[in-house]
């Protein structure tokens, strides 16, 4: 039997289900929680609410998996134009971005990971131009090779571009260690994907050991590890290794996603640690509302309540 997780994960790609999720009015009120609207004003204007309040944030341009080479080159200008819509507010680095390489063409045929790397190269350029960078958000386990060379490139020129890793996937540990070198920045996920025994682990212990384990090599390195958890045991660990290790504040980072233990989010950043928001916005919301739906229990149940309460 399929789990919860899997039956959610299924239908994000489901151009069916898209439909009739995305026509249902009480949606609205759920992926409001969780995307920061669809206008390129709409996140600009909760940029300058999170910042105002003391936290840092990475901002996605909701799209992935495009299908053709005119839509990568609209997911290529949309970073454009969030780059430049951030200049004015002299954010440096408190406001980075994230990409997906799928939405800049990765899985087309015939060279997609050359295309990818083409029309990330600019946005990469236009983040350093003001001060700030790009982080590169992992996907399925068969994109892992393909970004991590992208990663490499854009890194010849911009060291600072950051990666994610998923602790799920059996290969991490070593990948952690191999990134885990000075300037080198990481943030380090559980991981959202539906991923066979094969190459991922499927108990939730297991995942969080692995996890642990890769938040020590990252921690015990040089570079500059980033926290993508809302678990408050690896919070605490985070917290532990970067004491033992004698690591300063602007050295690491946790990361939180935007509408999700905000409070906490304020707390951890009022107590002088680095918090960063990740902060999606764009008509393109389902697959992102889908995983986020998959991710947690109590994010399907507030959901279900939506919709009991408006019918």
């Amino acid at each position: 039997m399929l789990s919860q997780k899997a039956l959610l994960l299924g239908a994000s790609r489901r151009p069916e289900l898209r439909r009739l999720v995305t026509g249902i009015p009480a949606t609205r009120r759920v992926v409001d929680r969780f995307v920061a609207g669809e206008t390129l004003d709409d996140v600009l204007a909760v940029v300058r609410r999170l910042t105002a309040g003391g936290l840092a944030v990475t901002l996605d341009h909701l799209g992935e998996g495009v299908t053709d080479e005119a839509e990568a080159v609209r997911s290529r200008d949309a970073y454009l134009a969030l780059l430049d819509g951030l200049a004015p507010l002299r954010l440096g680095r408190a406001a980075e971005v994230s990409v997906k390489l799928s939405a800049f063409g990765q899985a087309l045929p015939g060279g997609g990971t050359d295309l990818a790397l083409e029309l990330v190269r600019p946005v990469a350029e236009a983040a350093s131009a003001i001060g700030t960078t790009v982080t590169l958000d992992m996907e399925e386990s068969a994109t892992v090779d393909s970004t991590l060379a992208v990663l490499a490139e854009l890194r010849r020129d911009h060291p600072g571009t950051g990666a994610v890793l998923q602790a799920a996937l059996h290969r991490t540990e070593d990948d952690a260690a191999a990134l885990a070198v000075p300037g080198s920045r990481v943030r380090l996920v559980k991981g959202a994907y539906d991923e066979p025994p094969s190459v991922a682990w499927q108990s939730r212990a297991d995942v969080d050991a692995a996890y642990a384990r890769c938040l020590g090599v990252l921690m015990r390195g040089p570079g500059h590890p980033m926290i993508g958890s809302h678990d408050p045991r690896m919070v605490e660990l985070a917290q532990r290794l970067a004491a033992e290790y004698g690591r300063t504040p602007d050295s690491w980072e946790v990361q939180m996603l935007h509408g999700i233990r905000t409070d906490e989010q304020r707390r951890l950043a009022a107590e002088g640690l680095c918090v960063r928001a990740y902060v999606p916005y764009g008509a393109d919301w389902y697959g992102y509302f889908m995983r986020r739906l998959a991710e947690r229990p109590a994010n399907l149940r507030f959901f279900l309540r939506s919709l009991v309460s408006t019918s």
